[in-house]
């Protein structure tokens, strides 16, 4: 006859397991961020050699098409306080001003 199981046995096993599948997800995870890097690369390139805009995310409102273009006012344009009745609306957060990597321009007058 075998000797019984302790009970630190089934605990130790599942932690090991736990574990492993852990470190299954680590690695999983860094090969997935080298391919997705390999195709922003071969994406942003395209993007260049077309001249591509921005990316057209939702087709309802103008504000939600072109985010990059949007200003802060821009879904309360027919009331002040009135709702966004569009459901991307609520998806899409409101464009910072400026923004981090925008660069003066020389051309245009600042004001004081």
């Amino acid at each position: 006859m075998g000797h019984p199981l302790r009970r630190s046995t089934p605990c130790l096993a599942l932690l090991g397991l736990l574990t492993g599948s852990f470190l299954a997800m680590l690695v999983h995870g860094w090969a997935q961020s080298r391919r997705a890097a390999h195709q922003r690369r071969a994406s942003a390139a395209l993007v260049r050699q077309l001249g591509l805009t921005d990316l057209c995310l939702f087709t309802e409102a103008r504000y939600t098409r072109h985010p990059a273009m949007a200003d802060r006012h821009a879904a309360f344009q027919d009331h002040p306080m009135g709702l966004d009745h569009f459901p991307s609306g609520s998806l899409v957060a409101p464009p910072t001003f400026p923004s981090p990597d925008a660069r003066p321009n020389p051309a245009v007058p600042q004001h004081p």
